[in-house]
């Protein structure tokens, strides 16, 4: 059983702490945060082991660092998948909250193709979607399994799960937001994949329109689903789409003017769900910049994300993929990457409380706040 340390104390709480190190551990560089806290409180955090430098091809295996204590102390490096040269990646978890199985999503393609080939089936082969699971808090894992047959077509070429983490809705529902791209149009979209029997088997959902891809997809108050994506279009604004049927279909696309991006990966978690007592929050980081990467944020938003009041700044400098979660004594954790120099340096823990976040003032007075058009 996971130990934590106590955030409800009134006070302000902010730590960090730097969990992959580029060039240590064998590794080159390490990419792609994922953070996931089991029913038992030990918090997982994922990413990629680039072996000989940044590049997203080459040889890559997805790699674990495990918690018990709420982030304080790490366990060594855990190799979860290594296939040689070529790239395991993409790491993508959820929890099955009715029987404690960590499913986690990845992806697969040969080390010496690169996104363009694959986009332009040159390549000598393609992305693959796999799966292992851990029911021993990630102590080990199954071998990896393949279900790229049931979620992906055929005329898709590049995939993507995540990176960041899935959801489980009120009914039970599995679902992982992906992005992929087609053959012949050369578009690329977000999309999902779900699970309606606690993952054991993985299906294809609805796409949202062109020019999305890295998304992440959260659960509303009254039963929608939002996703938030990567925006192609040229606005450097967050893409927004949302479905009533449980992510089979999804909305126009609408742009967010106040998440504002230099094209990046974010992330969006549910962090408290009573609407009812005025408290439901959802949390957003992103690195809050319409020119670079820099400037890791953290946002809060009080009305299911038509308005986001609290904004803190995490980290001024380099920084871009991000991944939160919520930790068992109800503290926030954003694992994500950044620098002095260049956002790749490191992988960072970072622990905070709403305290923090919202300098003591956590109320929903979110009239006040500047609202956004869509």
């Amino acid at each position: 059983m996971a130990t934590s340390i106590n955030s409800n104390t009134g006070v302000p709480l902010f730590t960090q702490k730097d969990i992959f190190i580029s060039g240590t551990d064998g590794y080159d560089t390490f990419r792609i945060p994922s953070i996931i806290v089991t029913q038992d409180g030990t918090i997982l955090a994922f990413c990629e082991g680039r072996k000989h430098g940044r590049s997203d091809t080459g040889d890559i295996d997805l790699v674990l660092k495990r918690s018990f204590d709420g982030g304080s102390l790490w366990q060594p490096l855990q190799i979860i998948w290594d296939d040689g040269a070529n790239v395991c990646g993409n790491p993508c978890p959820v929890i099955d909250l009715a029987t404690g199985t960590i499913w986690l999503l990845m992806t697969h393609n040969p080390g010496e193709d690169n996104e363009q080939a694959i986009r332009d089936k040159t390549s000598q082969g393609t992305r693959t979607v796999w799966i292992t699971k851990s029911t021993d808090d990630g102590a080990t894992w199954s071998m990896p399994k393949e279900i790229t047959s049931t979620t992906k077509k055929d005329n898709w070429t590049w995939y993507a799960t995540g990176p960041g983490v899935g959801i489980q809705l009120e009914n039970g529902r599995l679902i992982i937001p992906c992005d992929h791209g087609e053959a012949i149009s050369k578009k690329y979209y977000s999309h999902i994949i779900f699970s309606d029997d606690g993952g054991k088997t993985w299906q294809l959902g609805g796409s949202a329109s062109e020019k999305t891809d890295e998304c992440h997809v959260v659960e509303l108050s009254d039963g929608t689903l939002l996703l938030n994506m990567r925006n192609y279009s040229g606005n450097r604004l967050r893409a927004i789409s949302k479905s009533r049927d449980g992510g089979m279909t999804w909305s126009p696309v609408t742009y967010d003017t106040m998440l504002y991006e230099p094209v990046c990966q974010a992330s969006l978690l549910r962090f408290t769900s009573d609407s009812q007592s005025g408290k439901s929050r959802i949390l957003f980081s992103n690195p809050a910049s319409n020119t670079s990467r820099i400037m890791l944020t953290v946002r809060l938003s009080y009305d299911d994300c038509e308005s986001w009041g609290v904004a803190k700044i995490v980290h001024p400098g380099p920084s871009a993929y991000s991944c939160l979660a919520i930790l068992a004594d109800k503290s926030i954790a954003c694992l994500y990457e950044r620098g002095d120099g260049h956002p790749y340096e490191k992988i960072t823990f970072s622990r905070f409380n709403l305290e923090w976040l919202t300098d003591g003032k956590d109320s929903l007075r979110h009239r006040n706040h500047s609202s956004k058009k869509r």
